[in-house]
């Protein structure tokens, strides 16, 4: 009993979780400008995991829930964007295919007085789904060799391409687009029956190629902007509780995953604010928002 507690028990810890955020940004408003704030992708976009809709990172980002942490309190868009709009077009158990056919239809063309801040996480379920129990193909890859992979990971490149550049058109103001790469339950050991799943050998190969394209868009186009996911989440997986490990947090060793293991807990959806919150300050304030 002891050896199983100490392999699988994994604490969740409890009050804030992730780095903190500098008030400096939100000092004084950002832009006077029509913002539509737009969510794209899976599950961790739209909240599954999160113990309220007000605790979804995409929420948080608008504005604090009532029973905000104290040292977050004004630190969200709605504080410093006062004429911002949102619309989560997020989908739970979405994959990269199904995204690009919501971006069609649901992204409407904006106005040219419309900027636009786009965040996105895409591709984690093109690699879960469909967690082996069915023979692999695209958009449902578990259990596929690198080899087998190689031409559903090139269209992977392919449609984030194309998902890259409708946004851009549709804001012909302009937009930033926030892009989480994709973060690793295993912490990075791969080793899947610790999350309950089977046996994956190339799992982590083709996980590391699907993040390779996503940070190659944000290292390639000047308004695409990498948020950390995969990093960030390193240490907080099946192996949280492992201190011999080099991904282990000693500040925080706790597990920010939600009990269907491929999505964030309450925990994990503050941490994920916290860095999507981060890259948006660091990238969107100016006068009237210029780098638009």
């Amino acid at each position: 009993m002891a050896r199983i507690t100490f392999w699988h028990w994994r604490p969740v810890g409890e009050g804030p979780a992730g780095p903190v955020v500098s008030r400096d940004a939100f000092r004084q408003e950002w832009t006077t400008q029509e913002v539509l704030l737009f969510g794209i992708g899976d599950s961790v976009t739209a909240g599954l995991g999160a113990k309220s809709a007000d605790h979804s990172y995409f929420n948080r980002l608008v504005r604090n829930p009532p029973d905000e942490f104290s040292e977050m309190q004004g630190l969200c868009l709605s504080t410093v964007i006062p004429n911002l709009r949102a619309q989560n077009s997020a989908i739970s158990g979405s994959t990269s295919l199904q995204h690009l056919e919501v971006l069609k239809d649901r992204l409407q063309p904006q106005d040219e007085s419309t900027l636009g801040i786009v965040v996105m996480t895409t591709g984690g379920n093109d690699l879960i789904h469909n967690y082996g129990r069915s023979a692999p193909k695209e958009g449902a890859m578990y259990g596929a060799t690198l080899e087998q992979a190689k031409p559903w990971i090139e269209q992977f490149r392919d449609r984030l391409d194309t998902m890259l550049d409708l946004i851009d058109e549709r804001f012909p103001r302009g937009s930033h687009v926030f892009l989480a790469d994709i973060y690793d339950p295993t912490d990075g050991v791969g080793d899947a029956p610790s999350v309950f799943l089977p046996h994956w050998p190339d799992g982590l190969a083709i996980h590391a190629e699907y993040n390779k394209i996503i940070h190659a868009a944000a290292d390639e186009r000047e308004n695409v902007h990498l948020v950390p996911l995969y990093e960030t989440f390193l240490g907080h997986g099946s192996h949280c509780r492992q201190f011999w490990r080099n991904t282990y947090r000693a500040d925080d060793p706790h597990y920010w995953y939600y009990h269907n293991i491929e999505d964030p807990n309450d925990r994990g959806y503050d941490a994920i604010r916290r860095i999507f919150l981060k890259e948006i300050a660091r990238v969107v304030p100016g006068p009237d928002a210029t780098m638009f």
